[in-house]
């Protein structure tokens, strides 16, 4: 059994969809979670939800595809733990446009929010594991960083695959320090996004591509669950896919 007691654990972007997910399963393990989202969004009243169910949850907005408000975020957390033993960079968004319509705003907007956030979490958190000689670091990626977005979206695209370079250059960075570092590649996740997007028949059209059905944003949290127990130790550097059969490889 999975348990993760006493750990502290940072999930950017976890107000909603894959990374509420994320939280609310790392939170039913034992760990205290620290629930990440823009200052400009109107959250989910997830922290509550956590905590009337007996597990322990804090909030701290903070726009993580900014430095500056990455760094007060986690000058807040050193001061409040003192330590941080997992960081999930979940954190992410996209926009239906090609590369005729993509404006370098947009391009931008979306490379640091799904690409430079993990690196700037990611530098912040490993001085703090390295201090402390141990620690967890997942990204959340797509399974568009393996085969390409299938229609535009190459800004999202290109930032997953991104997430899967800095994934293994940063295990072999941490190692010596007990910090590993891996990704969690989730195919199609039943989100509110996804049903905004594409609606409930789009969703059934699509669920006929995926083996194993659509997945839940609980299924990609307890894969996150393992790569951050005591169980996964010797694993860094791995991509786990979480994608029901639609994409093997």
């Amino acid at each position: 059994m999975l348990n993760l007691s006493g750990k502290i654990a940072l999930i950017t972007g976890s107000s909603k969809g894959v990374g509420r997910g994320i939280a609310i399963v790392l939170a039913n393990l034992g760990a205290e979670v620290i629930i990440n989202y823009p200052p400009s969004e109107n959250s989910e009243n997830i922290v509550e939800e956590i905590n009337t169910s007996g597990g322990k949850a804090i909030k701290i907005p903070a726009d993580v595809s900014l430095a500056e408000s990455v760094n007060k975020m986690f000058d807040e957390i050193e001061g409040r733990y003192g330590r941080l033993d997992i960081l999930v960079n979940n954190a992410g968004i996209s926009e239906s446009k090609d590369i005729f319509e993509i404006e370098d705003a947009g391009w931008n907007n979306i490379i640091n929010t799904n690409l430079s956030s993990g690196f700037f979490c990611s530098r912040r958190a490993m001085l703090l594991m390295r201090k402390q000689n141990h620690g967890r670091i997942v990204f959340i990626s797509s399974m568009v960083a393996y085969q390409g977005a299938l229609f535009g979206h190459v800004h999202y695209a290109a930032s997953k695959s991104g997430q899967l370079g800095m994934v293994r250059t940063l295990a072999r960075t941490g190692a010596k320090f007990g910090i590993t570092v891996n990704a969690v590649v989730p195919g199609i996740i039943e989100t509110e996004l996804l049903y905004k997007t594409h609606g409930s028949e789009g969703v059934q059209e699509m669920a006929k591509m995926v083996p194993l059905g659509i997945g839940k944003p609980e299924d990609v949290g307890m894969a996150v669950a393992f790569i951050c127990s005591d169980e996964a130790h010797y694993i860094t550097g791995a991509s786990i896919d979480v994608n029901g059969g639609m994409y093997m490889r």
